[in-house]
């Protein structure tokens, strides 16, 4: 398990991280609908995640939720590179009632992010939508993967939100498997 903290003056931010573990989550960002999408984050990826935060929701939720996403890009980071022999490309569709997500990722160790779902204004529970950008932003810049997250079809913006974590979660979990090659998935010999 690895333990990565991050104190600014507008959060603190203590994350334990078990890449391979059961799938549970543990703490709270006090976001109660962003504590459901690391749920369901950890439960279809496998990883354990412990949480400790407090943040500067009286101004609202984009602190915590970026804060958030920042140091489990680093955990995640310090837990896979440098790569071993591991699948490397991810991908994954799931279909939340009338939504279809896509999450295609490739622990390449060159961040970016495509993030499509379209026009995500609104909130589901006190949580702005929007704020799922910020999310995956913040987690796939510091953990140094590429990913595609994208909307084939869905209006409603909760299954929206929660089929981008879940997709994210199951493609992340294809790309970490371990390979049945041995070295490094990449023609230059490192990644």
């Amino acid at each position: 398990m690895i333990k990565i903290e991050r104190n600014t003056k507008e959060t603190q931010i203590a994350l334990e991280l078990e890449l391979s573990g059961s799938g549970s989550f543990n703490g709270s960002s006090k976001i109660g609908f962003f504590d459901h999408m690391l749920n369901t984050l950890a439960k279809h990826s496998g990883m354990d995640i412990n949480l400790d935060c407090n943040g500067d929701l009286h101004v609202d939720f984009h602190h915590t939720v970026e804060d958030v996403g920042i140091v489990l890009g680093e955990a995640i980071h310090k837990v896979v590179f440098p790569v071993g022999a591991i699948e490397r490309f991810g991908e994954a569709k799931i279909v939340m009632d009338e939504a279809l997500i896509e999450s295609a990722i490739d622990i390449s160790g060159r961040p970016y992010l495509y993030f499509d779902l379209g026009k995500l204004s609104g909130k589901v529970g006190e949580f702005d939508a929007e704020l799922c950008e910020e999310f995956f932003r913040a987690l796939i810049f510091n953990s140094k993967i590429s990913a595609h997250i994208t909307k084939a079809r869905g209006h409603n913006l909760h299954h929206i939100v929660e089929g981008a974590f879940k997709a994210f979660a199951v493609s992340l979990k294809r790309a970490l498997r371990a390979s049945e090659k041995s070295g490094i998935p990449s023609t230059k010999g490192v990644l």
